[in-house]
């Protein structure tokens, strides 16, 4: 039910179905007052979430920073959250915009600092069967010489609360014990580290696949709408509302 509710609230998270709401609404409304209050709300939100430099410094502060780790400091396992990967009609795998959480994770991996990986994710979908992300990711190791003991696979979780429960059975069934080195993207990782906490999993957060880096901004940014923010804003929405809901739900 938690997982199906999720899904109904992500629709309702993006700020372009608002304005189709309020659109629908406007079309239906007899009151010439209801109507103008609508379309005033619909430009509203279509002037503040098409605003480049608004979007970027929200989602900047939302981020997490990437860590120091100290020379020499290896982890049990590093754990790489799903959310990556898409599949065609014939369930052929394909990286999607956020693959650098895999690259990321491979260095650790080569560079000593976490001795296995841990993958995470199943098939998130609500109503389309698509295969485990997470074993479309264990070929991909595989290909790039991550030896199969040195690998740990959780295909079944479809979220972040059960990305955590789900792994953790594993990791203490193993006898393997933290803290592991979390990698997700940026914008993911504050949710994650609470829910991976509760569940008793102590980590260290390592962001990849940045949306917004601390660049220079220009007079456009500021004054030319972007339309596509209407939809980019449903990351750091879901993440914040993710948050709230995820504590009232004792999930983090």
């Amino acid at each position: 039910m938690f997982f199906i509710f999720s899904k109904v609230l992500y629709f309702l998270l993006v700020p372009f179905n608002w304005i189709i709401m309020l659109f629908i609404w406007r079309w239906l409304a007899k009151s010439p007052v209801v109507k103008k209050r609508l379309a005033i709300s619909m430009i509203v939100i279509g002037i503040l979430f098409s605003n480049t430099y608004l979007h970027d410094q929200i989602v900047w502060r939302w981020q997490i920073t990437k860590p120091q780790i100290e020379p020499g400091k290896q982890y049990e396992a590093g754990i790489l959250l799903g959310g990556m990967a898409d599949f065609d009609k014939q369930q052929q795998g394909f990286f999607g915009s956020t693959a650098d959480r895999f690259i990321e994770i491979l260095k650790l991996y080569n560079q000593g600092v976490i001795r296995k990986i841990v993958v995470s994710g199943g098939n998130g979908n609500l109503v389309d069967a698509k295969s485990a992300e997470a074993d479309f990711l264990e070929k991909e190791f595989l290909a790039n010489n991550v030896p199969p003991d040195d690998l740990i696979i959780e295909n079944k979780s479809r979220n972040t609360f059960e990305n955590a429960v789900f792994t953790k059975r594993i990791l203490d069934s193993l006898h393997i014990h933290g803290p592991f080195v979390l990698v997700s993207s940026a914008i993911h990782l504050r949710r994650s580290e609470k829910v991976f906490t509760k569940a008793g999993m102590p980590v260290v957060c390592y962001p990849a696949a940045y949306d917004v880096i601390d660049k220079k901004y220009y007079l456009t940014d500021y004054l030319v709408p972007n339309i596509s923010l209407l939809d980019y804003w449903k990351y750091p929405i879901k993440e914040m509302v993710g948050l709230v809901v995820y504590n009232l739900t004792g999930k983090s």
